[in-house]
């Protein structure tokens, strides 16, 4: 297993986290933890307690983490891609660049990373 436990919501397609999971990582999913209905402000919470970086694509659990700074909350880590960069990568890409941000010596020295696509 790779360094950092992910957790991913609803927004993550499956493919991504089956190549991350191929790769080593260690996924867990908002759906088997929290079934189909869930609340974005639990899952946000879930991840922070349980240390995992939240990897989503929702702009409500972007939101979110942005509440958590404004009230000075840091002890969670997000890696943030925009619905399109997900619809507009390849999974290939997507994973390289996830994997980029999470072998970084200095990744969440703020707390939230954006996937971005190569240039």
């Amino acid at each position: 297993m790779l360094g950092l436990p992910l957790f991913t919501d609803n927004h993550v397609r499956g493919p991504l986290i089956e190549a991350l999971r191929q790769r080593g990582w260690e996924v867990a999913r908002a759906v088997d933890a929290f079934g189909q209905e869930n609340d974005d402000a639990d899952l946000f919470a879930y991840a922070a307690k349980e240390g995992r970086v939240f990897l989503t694509c929702d702009e409500g659990i972007q939101a979110i983490a942005h509440d958590w700074l404004r009230q000075g909350r840091t002890g969670f880590r997000m890696i943030y891609c925009t619905m399109k960069n997900q619809q507009e990568m390849s999974i290939g890409a997507l994973l390289d660049a996830i994997e980029e941000i999470l072998r970084k010596p200095n990744a969440f020295v703020y707390p939230v990373e954006y996937v971005k696509p190569s240039r």
